[in-house]
């Protein structure tokens, strides 16, 4: 990182600092019993600096994996906020082992959890055909979730069965949405392919209806509540074998594991579970299963209530 970069990350940091006087007003009037900060390298050192007590922080991801790589002060920020902290939370057990290279303190391990009453199989469809085969994925359209790659397997698997209706649904928005409709576009698949834009999550339970296999292909992922929503609306996963996805799926159990950056490894998987309804039907019942014993998300709340109560006691 050259000496301009560092001082604009410095900088970027700096403007933190504003917040806190406001903030510490706030406390005072309003006396609360926990603060409770997310994303440590952001809102996280606003609270490092209210040096209020109890403080909870929860990373999200990049704050650990990215942020304290970008020059030595940076390591030093997250560092500072980990030793403010009072108990320190991880969605998953990949991110919490980052997070220990910073601190030698316990990592409360606390999922994510899914409504498995909202979340569960509908078997309405109104986008496509009940004839068509639906492959689809929920992911901002960001380089690191290689939505490209899921194209090129979805390109594979097209040329391999012209005798079947294939769809892709994208289901989100980002910085490489027109970049993605180009590609698709070049392959001559843009009939084939149908982008939805930006959908509020309490919505995207109608995409995940529409779907016969639901596709993940990130190259890093520190959890993925996409795969546990997909999972409790009873579609087969396919997921990279990467991060969080390593530890929501039991590979060729819960779902289906590839290697990330292979489209082609992406496609036999795909075609494995929309060519095998009994290969399907297991992968979809035991992922349910695994979510509603494992991910509900009443158990994750009772679990961060019960830190709640810990610290307030």
């Amino acid at each position: 990182m050259s000496n301009d970069e560092i001082k604009d990350s410095t900088i970027s940091k700096l403007r933190y600092l504003k917040g806190v006087s406001s903030l510490k007003k706030i406390i005072n009037e309003w006396k609360p019993d926990i603060v409770h900060a997310h994303y440590a390298s952001s809102y996280g050192l606003i609270g490092a600096l209210l040096n209020f007590h109890p403080f909870v922080l929860s990373v999200w991801g990049t704050d650990v994996f990215e942020f304290p790589k970008k020059n030595f002060l940076s390591k030093l920020i997250l560092k500072f906020v980990f030793q403010k902290a009072d108990k320190l939370l991880s969605t998953s057990k990949c991110m919490a082992d980052e997070v220990s290279k910073y601190t030698t303190k316990k990592i409360n391990i606390i999922p994510f959890g899914v409504d498995v009453e909202l979340f569960k199989k509908s078997g309405r469809r109104s986008l496509f055909d009940k004839n068509d085969i639906v492959i689809g994925t929920v992911k901002k359209l960001e380089k690191v979730y290689c939505i490209d790659k899921l194209i090129k397997a979805f390109s594979i698997l097209i040329s391999q069965h012209p005798e079947l209706s294939l769809k892709l649904l994208i289901v989100g928005s980002g910085t490489m949405e027109k970049e993605l409709k180009s590609l698709a576009k070049k392959m001559s698949l843009e009939k084939d392919i149908y982008f939805t834009g930006y959908i509020p999550n309490e919505l995207t339970i109608n995409y995940y209806s529409e779907m016969d296999a639901a596709v993940f292909l990130s190259t890093n992922e520190s959890f993925g509540v996409s795969i546990l929503e997909a999972n409790a609306c009873e579609v087969p996963v396919v997921a990279t074998n990467v991060g969080g996805f390593k530890e929501i799926i039991i590979d060729q159990i819960t779902g289906i594991l590839v290697e990330p950056d292979d489209p082609a490894a992406a496609a036999i998987a795909i075609e494995r579970i929309i060519t095998n309804k009994e290969l399907c039907l297991s992968l979809t019942n035991a992922a349910r299963e695994r979510i509603c014993e494992k991910y509900e998300q009443s158990k994750s709340i009772a679990r961060l209530i019960s830190i709640y109560q810990e610290l307030a006691a």
